[in-house]
Order: structure tokens, then sequence, then C-alpha cells
């Protein structure tokens, strides 16, 4: 009968068959003098690692490896048995022999799917011609108490590609189970090694150049830098509450202001407390660089040059993704370069760079766009553009010269009155970076934020509030600067081929479950 451990609450009577059967082999194995969960075991080579030891023109010599991984498949024959083990580099078979083994093979008998092992051995080629690992001890690491769901693949005689059957695919449950995605679904696991690639290439792309990494506030007093709504938050010892901050921006121009290098960046995650669909989610992935003495021209070249070698470390080579739907994205500089306005005049036909709030409003109706009633100018452009631009705009393009009621923390533009210097990176219709020419006059500075404020008095809660400290910073004195800030979910996103940002985000964020 099946007895549970004196200080466990696990309910027997809600285990599953198969969860009660695990139980009992584990306690078999203790009653064997088998610890079930392992302290440590000397691995030597990985899967691949230990493959690549064979010798087809030595077939006398037999190399040994130990190895370790997860148990993915049992072929039991009698008196010798094979089983596959998968690490971080693929699956490796391992051969175990009984009158070799004798008691460690009846300890093999008590072993599952999803147990993890450490095999010591020699490597050898079966008659089926698989490279394999031949067993002369092994030991247990890890009892699995539940079962793996069952991956079941077959080769297609025709094409000679392999089909897979039952796979852990329902969204939701991989998910919230990625632990479980990574072991049946492997190929997942290129998608976060990318990931890894790319932030990796980015933070030595700015390291190179002598860039400085720097960490600043997640939790702030006021939260600013970007037209979005907050998490708020409390400070029980202080009494008073905080926001996670919506972006790094004002924090990492004090850095500027205080002359700690001429370029800073960050790394990090940022909280948006918004809705959630395949391009966003409320807690994501940014990176912020800020330099001083450039503008936003050199901030185009600078993101060509940085995404053109992101993309190359990606790939190996080329600099082209393709996507769900086919379409290739080819991040080969130089990118296409056009203004907000001229855009939107390119995919509607219509002009508004002379339209006054009433005629914009007038426009979104006969396009058949709704706008909030406490929308402002500046908000209605961006709808015209987000309904009717963005999505045509696949192939790497900067979105250049944004109206000044767009942009509150950008330099007005030197040469066109009204607008500003920034630019947005789109790809793949959607925005991928936001850059400015950032503004270093005070005054100017805090009647933005006073505009700003009329917006919030007006209905707008993601116009942005005024942040005294940030302008005592800027009336020490800012260097002309150039900022950018980029997601990096959104570029993993285009350079894994992935349609939602929950693919490239290893615990997106979820309903609780029932």
């Amino acid at each position: 009968m099946l007895e549970l451990p004196n200080f466990t609450t696990l309910d027997i009577n809600s285990l599953s068959d198969q969860e009660r059967e695990r139980i009992q082999s584990l306690q078999s194995l203790r009653k064997r003098g088998v610890e079930p969960y392992g302290y440590s075991f000397d691995r030597t080579h990985s899967s691949g690692a230990a493959r690549a030891l064979f010798n087809d023109g030595d077939i006398e010599a037999k190399p040994i490896a130990s190895v370790a991984g997860r148990i993915t498949g049992v072929r039991r024959m009698g008196k010798a048995s094979f089983v596959h083990i998968q690490d971080e580099e693929g699956k490796l078979q391992l051969y175990f022999k009984s009158d070799e083994l004798g008691e460690g093979y009846e300890t093999l008998k008590l072993l599952d799917m999803g147990d993890i092992i450490g095999v010591t051995g020699f490597i050898f080629r079966t008659r089926t011609g698989e490279i394999s690992l031949h067993t002369q001890s092994f030991e247990v690491l890890a009892k699995a108490l539940k079962p793996l769901p069952v991956v079941k693949e077959e080769i297609d005689e025709s094409t000679g590609e392999k089909i897979i059957h039952d796979a852990f695919s329902d969204k939701e449950l991989r998910y919230r189970r990625r632990y479980i995605d990574l072991i049946a679904n492997p190929h997942i696991r290129d998608t976060f090694r990318k990931r890894s690639k790319i932030i990796t290439t980015i933070r030595r792309f700015f390291d190179e150049r002598g860039y400085l990494e720097v960490e600043t506030p997640v939790l702030q007093p006021l939260y600013g830098g970007a037209y979005a709504r907050p998490f708020v938050t409390h400070h029980n010892a202080l009494d008073f509450d905080l926001y996670l901050r919506i972006a790094d921006e004002l924090y990492l121009k004090r850095l500027i202001v205080g002359g700690l290098a001429e370029g800073v960046y960050e790394i990090s995650k940022d909280f948006r407390n918004e809705g959630m669909d395949k391009n966003h989610s409320p807690e994501f992935t940014m990176a912020e660089i800020y330099i001083a003495y450039k503008d936003y021209n050199w901030m185009m070249d600078f993101v060509e040059q940085m995404f053109a070698e992101v993309a190359r470390a990606v790939t190996g080579g080329d600099m082209k993704f393709t996507q769900k739907n086919g379409v290739v994205v080819d991040f080969t500089p130089p990118y296409r370069r056009l203004t907000m306005y001229d855009s939107i005049k390119e995919f509607t036909g219509i002009d508004v760079s002379e339209m006054d709030e009433a005629a914009l409003r007038e426009t979104a109706k006969k396009l058949d766009i709704h706008i909030d009633a406490n929308a402002g100018s500046g908000k209605i452009i961006d709808e015209l553009f987000s309904e009717k631009v963005e999505a045509n705009l696949i192939q790497p393009t900067f979105i250049t010269d944004y109206p000044l009621s767009m942009s509150p923390l950008a330099k007005n533009h030197r040469t066109k009155p009204g607008l500003v210097e920034r630019f947005e990176l789109m790809v793949n219709g959607q925005e991928l970076a936001n850059a400015f020419s950032e503004l270093n006059d005070p005054l100017d500075q805090r009647a933005r934020f006073e505009e700003q404020s009329k917006l919030r008095a007006r209905g707008d809660d993601e116009a942005m509030v005024l942040d005294e400290d940030f302008l005592r910073a800027l009336e020490t004195g800012m260097p002309p600067t150039a900022g950018l800030g980029f997601g990096i979910d959104r570029l993993v996103m285009i350079m894994t081929g992935e349609e939602s940002i929950r693919d490239v985000v290893l615990f997106p964020a979820m309903r609780p479950e029932k």
C-alpha cells in the first residue's frame, strides 16, 4: 500500500495512477539503498561531445565518457535495454546490459520517462548505425514524480521529414509550464538561446564603443519617459506610493548631466499597466542608450550598424529572417527614411501636415478611425499613423520628424517649425525603436511638461507628469544628446519568426489559474 512520509500534506487521492506508481518506484529505490535525488555528478561530456568521441577509423578504441540527462525514451528487451537521454545539446542513446550491471539493472527497472540520470561508459556504434554509450555504471540524480507529455515521432517515407504527434502544444499550458515546454519541445530552446545571443551582442556592441552600462531605479517616486499608465505600489516603511518604471530615460539623462560617461545605457525590465496582445506585455525588456554630443541623424546610422551586427550574430551570415507568414525581413543597411507626414500621405493620399485638431478629427472620421474625445492633435496623428501606415512598413524603415505635440522630450527640428527631431524604426508592421535629438532646454522642457499636465486634466491618463528634479538636472546643463530606446522582446520576435511576445518571454504574465 502506498504510504507518504508523515511530514507531507500531499493527498494520495489527488494523485493519478502514474503519479502513485512513480512514488512507489521512489520508495522502492530507497529500500534498495539508492538515493533518488543525487547531490552531484562528475559529467565529462555533453551528448554532442560524447558522440564526437567515436572514430569510425578506429573502431577498436572505446573512448570513455560520463554524461547526464533526462530520460526521454526506454526500450526494454529482456536482458538488455536501450534508453535515450536528453541534455542541452540533444539526445544520446544508452545501452544497458543486465549481465554487466547486475543489481544495477534491477534499479533501471524502477526508472521512468522524465527521470534524470548520470551514466559512465564507452562510446560505440550499434548494428543499426547509431552512436551510443555502452553503460558501465549509472546514478539516479532526480526521480520525476510527474509524467511528461509523450511526444510521438515518425518519418514521412515520401518526404523524409519528421512528423511529430501528440506534442505539448497547448499554448496556455506551454506558457504556464515553460519547464515542460522546454523538455517536450526542444526546438523552443533555440528561441531563447537566440534571445540570449541578441542581448549579448547588443551589450558587446555598446561596450566596444566605450559606453557604460548602468542601473537606475525600478521603483520611482515619479514615472516618466513614455506615454503609459504605471503600476503603483506602496512603501510601508516610508508610507508613500511608488511607481514601477515605465522607461529609464529621465534617470539616464541625469547621468549624462553628471558626466558619468559620454554614453550610458541600460538593458532592463520596464512595466506598463496597459492592455495585453501579441505585441504588448505589462512586463517587457528595453534597451536605452544616451550619447552626448550626438543627434538623431547620427543615431540612425548607429542603429543600422547595431541591428546589422545583431542580425549577423544570430544568423551566422546574412541579415534575413523569415516570418511565420512567409515574409522575409532584411536588416541589411541602409534602411528607408520617410517623414511622419509623408508616410501618412503615401498610404492615405491625405496631407495632414497643416491640419488643426478639428480637421484631424474630421479626417479620422472619414477614414473610419475612432478617436477618443480627450485626444489632442498629437494623439490623433498617432492614431492615423497606427491605423493606416504601420502595417505596411515591413522592411526596416525610419519614420522621422514627428509633430511637436507627440514628442514632449525631443528637441525642436532645426529647420521645420512645429516638428521635432525624432525617429521611430518600424519593422514588420510595428515600432521597434524610438529615438530623439534630446531636448536640453530646461525652459522649453518645463513648458512641454505643463502642456502634458493640461492633457492629463482633459482626461489623458497616459500624458507625462511634471518632474521637478529632472528639470533641476536640465537647469544644471545637459550637453546635446542623442537618445535611443528599443524593445528587446519585439526584436527577438522578428529574429526568431515568432508571432507573439509570449513566445519569446520565458515566463509571460498570465491570469491566475482557477
